[in-house]
């Protein structure tokens, strides 16, 4: 009988300290995510920096933006999607690869946005173009992929200027990349 409380008194010490335990750990994580959430949610947004940038006003921290973005920067941001996704061969070194991307382009203000909708037959096969050039051991790392996003931009660019006089598109975004 001794021995049954004696039990007893050791388990519920023993479960006092677990209990101590979980509640300790859980305001740890409270207070870790409550300074995340501090920190991210301090960061103004898209539209309190652009406003800022249009008024003229430099708040604490800001940086400077490039002359070439700062230009590019006039109007809202807006997304045109490729209507259709990229498939194609690319040659690599063991084998040839199959390729699937798909592709919206960033764009600034609705009137940049309305001209490369009008010439989306043209971006299409300056793209299909660009992309048919690439290597597939290129295109399985993350430096090749990124080297094919800016040679299609800097086509793409090259193409509409010949056509608008300016340089409509701001990015060429993968959105989906499948190599098989």
């Amino acid at each position: 009988m001794a021995d049954e409380k004696e039990l007893e008194v050791d388990n519920g010490g023993g479960g006092k300290k677990k209990m101590m335990i979980i509640i300790i750990a859980v305001v740890v994580l409270l207070a870790a995510g409550g300074g995340v959430f501090f920190f991210m949610g301090g960061e103004p947004s898209e539209e309190e920096v652009a406003a800022a940038l249009e008024s003229g006003e430099s708040g604490e921290g800001s940086e400077e933006m490039p002359a070439e973005a700062a230009g590019a920067s006039t109007g809202d941001a807006l997304y045109v999607p490729m209507p259709r996704p990229f498939r194609f061969n690319v040659p690599g070194a063991t084998r040839d690869r199959f390729v699937e991307i798909r592709v919206q382009l960033l764009v600034r203000g609705s009137d940049n946005e309305e001209e490369a909708k009008k010439h989306v037959p043209l971006i299409e096969s300056t793209l299909l173009s660009t992309f048919s050039l690439a290597n597939a051991d290129d295109l399985a790392t993350s430096a090749g992929k990124a080297s094919l996003k800016q040679k299609s931009l800097a086509e793409v660019q090259k193409i509409l200027s010949e056509i608008s006089g300016n340089k409509i598109v701001e990015k060429v975004l993968f959105t989906g990349f499948v190599m098989q």
